[in-house]
């Protein structure tokens, strides 16, 4: 049996030499070169080209390579097998990182004051609203939301959580599905989005969505900090709310097309922040460990941990 590296964007090699290395007893193979098709039990994969895994008739498990799952289903002909996707906690503290980063800046004004830098505008500003009285909202309480939550708290902010399903976390305001979301958005002066994409949450960060959030916070307005998936947002409908004063800005990893097209607007709105699908950097090291221990888990005979609801889409 062999390991299948089915990916785009990645050097393979490198890959392949860390998974020999943790599996040196089974082949390591690619989508450019000649492989017994039969032989492929196992596929690490990473935005496969469409069809890619189709013909491999003792397939029992792909696992993504990533913290997303989206790239697989977006293959139509994806076999039905069941799919793990990565629990690192490495990758969940870096996402926390980027949340609480972000958050801070929000809430002591760092844009402004970069922007006085510039301007060599000194502006002796006494209204320093304390994180207790700042409204955070994560939508998305899966194990990336709530750990951000925990951390968000530790500094003092006022955290809840959304989720399309109802979801008790201790020591957390939560909200669930349609109905929860207009007491959630109301409570909200920073918006965070660690929503998974499926059909059902793309295009979610809409003028609708936006317009929904707190205007009489103590930030002066809300704020939008997308790490999640770029297809959950509208691109224009956050322009139009930035322009208009109802959002006074966004932090945004992710976006509609990637890399970011050097005519977006994005790039150059002045209360825009723009990083390159960064925020949560696994090391690839962990996740071939991962993937090579989940591995040796199928071939013992034990459960495959971290599976995916293919009827949910995470």
């Amino acid at each position: 049996m062999s390991l299948l590296l089915a990916m785009t964007g990645w050097h393979v090699e490198d890959w392949r030499a860390r998974f020999q290395a943790l599996l040196p007893d089974m082949p390591i193979v690619t989508l450019g070169e000649p492989f017994d098709r039969r032989a492929v039990h196992y596929v690490a994969s990473w935005k496969h080209p469409e069809g890619s895994l189709a013909g491999l008739p003792n397939l029992a498990a792909v696992f993504s390579l990533g913290a997303g799952v989206d790239h697989l289903f977006a293959d139509t002909r994806l076999p039905e097998v069941p799919i793990a996707r990565v629990v690192d906690p490495d990758l969940t503290t870096r996402m926390s990182e980027y949340v609480v980063l972000h958050c801070l800046r929000y809430l002591r004004q760092q844009p402004r004051y970069d922007r006085q830098q510039i301007d060599k505008s000194w502006e002796d500003d006494r209204d320093q609203p304390a994180a207790r009285s700042v409204r955070v909202g994560i939508m998305g309480l899966g194990e990336l939301g709530q750990d951000a939550a925990r951390k968000l708290q530790v500094m003092g902010f006022d955290v809840a959580g959304w989720s399309r399903s109802a979801k008790t976390v201790e020591g957390l305001a939560t909200f669930a599905g349609t109905e929860g979301m207009t007491a959630f958005l109301a409570r909200t002066d920073i918006l965070v989005s660690l929503l998974p994409l499926t059909p059902e949450t793309r295009g979610t960060i809409n003028a609708t969505l936006l317009a929904g959030l707190a205007q009489d916070g103590r930030l002066g307005g809300p704020f939008l900090i997308n790490a999640g998936r770029g297809g959950l947002q509208v691109e224009a409908d956050i322009l139009a709310a930035l322009d208009a004063g109802t959002l006074k800005g966004a932090t945004l990893d992710v976006f509609e097309i990637e890399p970011l097209p050097a005519d977006s607007p994005l790039w150059t709105h002045p209360a825009v922040t723009v990083t390159p699908h960064n925020a949560a950097m696994s090391e690839p090291e962990a996740i071939a460990t991962l993937i090579s221990a989940q591995i040796r888990r199928l071939e013992a005979g034990e459960p495959l941990e971290h599976v995916v609801d293919p009827t949910r889409g995470y």
